[in-house]
């Protein structure tokens, strides 16, 4: 894997599973062909500590908002201490931001309010987001739908190759992760091979979601590479360029250009 670098582009490894190892994977990312990593952020604290840990360590930057399962927490300190965190120069994207009616642990309009003021939050300070959107898609894309003027990208893509087709005409970027790897997963598949390679990001989600041959296992950024050969074997391409697209729509995407 001699062109270019890995580009993970939605960790969480201030998870509690990584407590204790954190630093000895940080340190082994470059050996293991990853040369940068955006640690997503889920609520206000997890923020703040994303931002310190992307200050810490050159290969990681920072995505900084509140998840749907925390949007109850929303209220304006949160917002100001948001618009705080985005002007540092390792924070590169709101996120993870959107809507989750798997769980519903925060109410379905409370859900919609905070994805929307976040929304508004990235267009006033000219920040990508990051968006997370569970059993929730048709309320996710009639929000997206608003903000014509928005940069995102779908992280962890498990919908239609109809939907992915409709966010690219958008400007969105899709990306895919563990489950693109999955026996069962046939529509993630259908997805991948619909989505322009210009659009295409990798990622890992970990530690959740871990790509085929260690599921059931704790996912690290590592094993990126797992979805970067999957994702070239469904487009037919050279692994090396699967790793060169995705890094450099990685890079464009997050503003590392």
């Amino acid at each position: 894997m001699d062109k270019g670098m890995l580009f993970d582009t939605h960790v969480h490894l201030l998870d509690e599973r990584f407590d204790g190892d954190r630093e000895e994977i940080l340190l082994r990312l470059t050996e293991n062909h990853v040369g940068n990593v955006v640690e997503a952020s889920s609520d206000l604290e997890n923020s703040i500590y994303a931002a310190a840990l992307a200050r810490e360590h050159h290969i990681v930057h920072a995505a900084v908002g509140i998840h749907p399962h925390s949007a109850s927490e929303w209220d304006e300190r949160t917002e100001e201490t948001l618009r705080g965190l985005l002007q540092e120069p390792k924070v590169v994207a709101v996120g993870e931001i959107g809507l989750d009616y798997h769980y519903d642990f925060s109410p379905r309009e409370k859900q919609k309010e905070v994805f929307e003021r976040q929304i508004m939050l990235a267009l006033d300070v000219d920040m990508p987001i990051v968006v997370h959107s569970r059993e929730a898609t048709a309320d996710t894309m009639e929000i997206l739908r608003r903000y014509p003027n928005v940069r995102g990208e779908l992280h962890c893509f498990s919908g239609s190759a109809e939907t992915a087709e409709e966010l690219v005409k958008m400007g969105f970027y899709i990306a895919f992760g563990g489950a693109v790897t999955f026996k069962n997963a046939r529509k993630t598949v259908t997805a991948a091979k619909a989505v322009p390679l210009e659009r295409l990001l990798i990622e890992t989600d970990c530690p959740y979601m871990t790509p085929v041959p260690f599921r059931g296992k704790r996912n690290e950024p590592a094993y990126v590479s797992y979805v970067a050969e999957k994702l070239a074997e469904v487009r037919e391409i050279p692994l090396e360029e699967i790793v060169r697209i995705t890094e450099e729509n990685a890079k464009r995407f997050f503003g590392l250009v």
